[in-house]
Parts: C-alpha cells; structure tokens; sequence
C-alpha cells in the first residue's frame, strides 16, 4: 500500500516548517519565541476552511460519549501538520481517563462522575477531571527544562533534578481543589444561552472540581534562591505551556498569568510534579504544572517550561481574551475583551450530587442528600445549609457530616432532611465561607456571556412518596403485591386505581357539585 505524501506548503514538508526541535519532547511546538513561524502558520490557517463548533445550547446534548467532537480544533492541528498530536492526546485519554465522562475528545474536557466525586475528600488520579486547551505533549523528564527570565535578577534554566533537590529547595505538600471556572455551566445553558467560543465553552455539569495533595516547591523559594528574586516592575508572572493553542486564525503556545502578590504567598503558587503520592500523569501537566491555589484551573498552567516575570499581565489570549467576566447586557451584540473583568479567585460555591435532578424517591419522612462546598482565594467552607422548599427554610449541615476543613480544598457533606410534603419538590444548597460569602439565590442572579462561575444555589427537583402517609403506603402495597414499581413515574397503572363503590361512596360524602 502506497504511503501518502507528506502535506507540503511552498514545496515545504509541514514536518520541516512545524518541527519538533527538543530532544525528548514530543508533540511541543514552540511558537513564542518565533514571530516568523507564528506568521507563517496564520498564513497556512487562511488557506482553509474550518467547520463551526457544534450547536448544543439550543439543541439537546447527544447521548454519547465523547459528548461532543473537536472537529475544528482537529483540523486546526491537521492543516499545520500536527495529527500526530491528536492522535497521541487521545491514547493518553483512553490510558490516564477511561471511565470520566468525555465532554469534548479534543482538546480534552473530561468530567469526574456523580460516583466518583462522593468517593473520598481525595479524588483519585484517574478520576480527577481533565480541562485541557490543546494536545498533551510527552517530554521526558530528563530532558525536561524549566526557563525563568523577564524581570529577574538572574534569569535561569533549571532541571527537574534541580527542582527536586531539597537542598535546593524547599518541598511542600498542599492539599487543594482545582476548579475549571466553568462547572456547573450546564445550568446557565439550560436557562439563557451564551458564548460558544471557537474552542467550546463545554457544557459542564457539577464534576468540573476535584481534589488532590500535590508535591512540589513553591514558586515564590524558586525566584528567590535560582533567581534572587524579582526587580521592582514586576508585578505578574507570566507561564507559558507546552500545548499549541489556537485564537482567532493565530497560534499560541498556552499562556496566563497571576499577579505577583499571589506569589508571595507562600504555598499558594506552586511548581508540583505529584499528584497524590504519584508522579504526575502526562494529562496532568508531566513532568512539571502550577498549581494556584484559590484560582480558576485555567491559571495553573500544564507542562510549563517558561515562566516571565512582567509588568503587567500576560497578552496571551487565554489571559487577555478569555476567562473574562461580563455583565447582563453585554453579549455577541456588544462584548469587547475590554469591558470584561479577568475572573482570577473562585468564588464560594456548592453542588448537590445526590440525588439527581428528576429522581423519584420513595422515603419514610427523611430525605439524605450528599454534595460538595467550596470557596476560593484561601477562604475555606465554614457552613453548608440545604433548603428542601426551593430556599424558603434551610438546614444546616452538622461539623460531623463534613470532610475536614482546609485552606484551600472543598468540604464534602451529607445531611437528611426531614420532608413531610409529597409530590415534585425543589432543594437546593448553598455554602457561607470564612469571609461570610455566600451564593446568589438564582442562576439568573450569576448569568454572564461567557457562561462562567455559576455560582449561584444548586437546585435539583426531586418526587417525593412519602410512604408514611396511610394512602401512598396502601398505593405502594399494591404495587408491590402485583410485582410493580411506582417508576417509571409517567408510565401509566395498568389496573383500576378506585373501585366504583368506594368512588360513589366517596362522592356521596363530599358532593362535587354544591347543593343549591
């Protein structure tokens, strides 16, 4: 069988234009250093047409899984000659993440299942959700090198051997909850749709979190003993990423920042390599990630190989262009870059993970509902309260029933709620945090254009048959007695639910129609 010819442009072969130029690191591109490559492939990209992202706002989600495909950021890659990238990335997947929920194949969204997230304050690595913004490179840790420079004293390249000696550096082990800035964003699609975004602002539902101790050094002890310190300027730290990333007919390598007042916090910003008690997996960022605490995910930058130490915030577009905050009435009629705020600290939020939204629950008075609380920027979760009535009356959660408290991690919880009333009823949750935050009572309250941070309570609508109640007990005797269930609840009883005597009976007692 005849092998295709290489994709060429100019009478140049892709693979000679785009080459990887490390040894032992596979499926990186560097583009920021070379205007003249970046160009080049905006030149390349303009030669051809690329499908739409896929409508699923006003249409249902498919029901399968992947959810959705990456056909456009594909064929991005493709175009330049970079398949190999897609094809690695999702071997990586079906390795490190064969049982998530795959919202999007390419780049990977991946979502932690209901089960999973109740599984232990700790999330295990394979079940950790994944939001990435381009393909996974594999570069091997001993050719692994770290490049810090801008306004530093001494600009430096450090090693992953260099990095781990403790006599170096000091290591630190932090617990801490990573939040993709879009969970629960399902909500705000349901009720108002927004942003699509060329890369898919994925429909995630309330498994976009999860919780790992990750092993490193923090950021701040690096720039002062590697590169002793930073000049007076500098005011943000800039991380560059080994992923290609695309904007608008441009290509990036992945690029953001923080400022560097978050630095200077002491374990906030961290340089990690393990994830709970495991060398980080390749779809974690390996051999080296950030981890910023508090902070959107986005802001804790994957394979990171250069960081900047700059004046003022990363131009990158993920910085600059994404993860910005907009009001009500800004949308595709009006939104700039700039009359957005960057979304940085997560806000305090919660989620009730079981039961499920629609479940029918058969109960003798008492309802248990299990979920997650979480707040960012070092506040931690101080109280979860749960209202059975849509809001009116809340519960509060008992100290017991919650995970332990940490700066920087969600607290898990359970709490049974006394509920008398039967038919559909709507809970919902919210969480206070240590600065006494608490969430906006309706989505509507939290919806923007990008369809960020859905902070707002948590509502699911529950069945409730209350099976303490004499006629929902006789009711549910006879189905069982005839081998029936009371779900499916919309499926019709296959037998007479009243007799004609008791129903004349009944209707001779209490008339329907009055006397006179």
């Amino acid at each position: 069988m005849p092998v295709p010819a290489e994709t060429t442009y100019n009478g140049k072969p892709l693979s000679q234009l785009f080459a990887e130029e490390r040894s032992g690191w596979s499926g990186y591109v560097e583009w920021e250093k070379y205007p003249e490559k970046k160009a080049l492939a905006r030149e390349i990209l303009k030669t051809h047409t690329f499908p739409h992202p896929p409508e699923f706002q006003f249409v249902p989600l498919p029901d399968t899984n992947p959810v959705l495909i990456g056909y456009r950021w594909k064929d991005y890659h493709k175009a330049l000659g970079l398949q190999s990238i897609v094809n690695y990335s999702w071997e990586v997947v079906q390795k490190e993440k064969p049982d998530l929920i795959h919202l999007l194949d390419f780049p990977y969204n991946g979502e932690t299942t209901r089960d999973q997230l109740l599984e232990g304050k700790i999330t295990d690595n394979m079940h950790h959700f994944v939001r990435n913004h381009g393909g996974v490179p594999a570069i091997e840790e001993d050719a692994f090198e770290l490049e810090i420079g801008g306004l530093v004293n001494n600009p430096v390249k450090l090693s992953l051997k260099d990095l781990k000696d403790p006599s170096k550096f000091p290591q630190c082990e932090v617990t801490v909850t990573l939040q993709c800035s879009g969970t629960r964003r399902i909500e705000q699609i349901r009720e108002y749709p927004g942003d699509g975004d060329e890369l898919i602002n994925a429909p995630w539902g309330e498994g976009a979190i999860g919780t790992a101790v990750y092993r490193g050094v923090p950021l701040k002890k690096v720039l002062k003993r590697a590169c002793g310190g930073v000049l007076p300027e500098c005011q943000h730290l800039e991380f560059i990423g080994g992923d290609t990333y695309f904007k608008k007919g441009n290509v990036f390598n992945y690029a953001v920042s923080v400022p560097y007042r978050k630095v200077r916090m002491n374990e906030e910003v961290i340089l990690a390599w393990e994830m709970n008690g495991k060398p980080l997996p390749k779809i974690h960022g390996a051999p080296l990630r950030l981890v910023v605490t508090g902070y959107i995910g986005a802001r804790s930058c994957k394979w990171v190989y250069q960081i900047n130490a700059l004046a003022e915030p990363s131009m990158g577009p993920v910085q600059s262009q994404e993860y910005l905050y907009y009001t009500s009435q800004l949308g595709k009629q009006n939104v700039k870059y700039s009359n957005g705020f960057s979304i940085q600290q997560m806000p305090v939020s919660s989620a009730i993970i079981s039961p499920v939204d629609k479940s029918v629950i058969v109960h003798d008075g008492s309802i248990e509902l299990k979920g997650w609380g979480y707040s960012g920027g070092g506040n931690w979760v101080e109280r979860v309260e749960v209202s059975p009535d849509g809001g009116h009356v809340w519960y509060a959660v008992q100290p017991e029933d919650m995970t332990e408290k940490h700066y920087h991690a969600w607290r898990l919880w359970k709490i049974k709620l006394p509920v008398d009333a039967e038919g559909w009823l709507e809970f919902c949750v919210r969480t206070w945090d240590s600065s006494n935050n608490t969430e906006p009572t309706f989505v509507r309250s939290a919806w923007n254009w990008d369809l960020h941070v859905t902070s707002s309570c948590h509502r699911i609508k529950i069945y409730s048959v209350n099976k303490t109640r004499p006629a929902t007990a006789k009711r549910l005797e006879e189905l069982r007695a005839r081998g029936e269930s009371i779900e499916p609840l919309t499926r019709p009883l296959e037998y007479t639910i009243e007799g004609q005597d008791e129903y004349l009976t009944a209707c001779k007692n209490y008339p329907r129609e009055p006397l006179s």
